[in-house]
């Protein structure tokens, strides 16, 4: 079912559905000393499409900002504002890829524009390829993915920048990302 040439081994060729129920798009930023906040957007949707020609492969993917979750009610809906994602401006995050390279058999680097407050920039993901099985509906194949990515958050215009009285920093400049997926082969 893979598909493998003498350079790559992916799932088959064609497009997939990511599947929001097992798909994950979590952030991490540092707080206070060095603290980790984790984060997470609940609502995630998109394709992408694995081509003969691995490095032709394609992802197109979209985030609902409003669905971001922390565990902490207050510091979500703080997030929510213009001092961070500016949810009533600018309700989606997006990610649609412009190129793909081989790391190894399983290990590649997606890169991409992604789009956070309508400021899109390149980033660089770390891609590894999961491995595919079998689906808990009958005669269907899942294949799953993970990726890791770096962003400085002023470099979208998140710039809030908020000290206490002894000059600490609340919320760091680097926020790691780190998605999840899991995919079928579209009807």
């Amino acid at each position: 079912m893979t598909n493998t040439t003498s350079t790559a081994t992916l799932p088959k060729a064609g497009t997939y559905t990511i599947d929001p129920a097992h798909t994950e798009v979590g952030f991490v930023a540092r707080h206070l000393i060095g603290t980790k906040v984790r984060g997470r957007f609940t609502e995630v949707s998109g394709t992408f499409t694995v081509a003969e020609k691995p490095e032709d492969s394609t992802v197109e993917a979209v985030v609902q900002a409003a669905s971001i979750h922390t565990n902490q009610s207050q510091r979500d809906d703080h997030l929510r504002t213009n001092d961070f994602l500016d949810v009533p401006n600018n309700p989606t995050l997006t990610l649609k890829s412009t190129g793909l390279k081989r790391v190894d058999d399983t290990h590649w680097v997606l890169t991409g524009d992604l789009t956070i407050r309508g400021v899109t920039k390149s980033v660089d993901f770390d891609l590894e390829f999961l491995g595919e099985g079998a689906s808990m509906q009958e005669g269907k194949t899942v294949v799953a993915f993970s990726a890791t990515g770096e962003i400085d958050r002023r470099d979208f215009g998140v710039s809030f920048n908020h000290s206490l009285l002894d000059g600490s920093v609340v919320v760091g400049n680097k926020v790691v990302l780190e998605i999840e997926v899991e995919a079928g082969l579209a009807d």
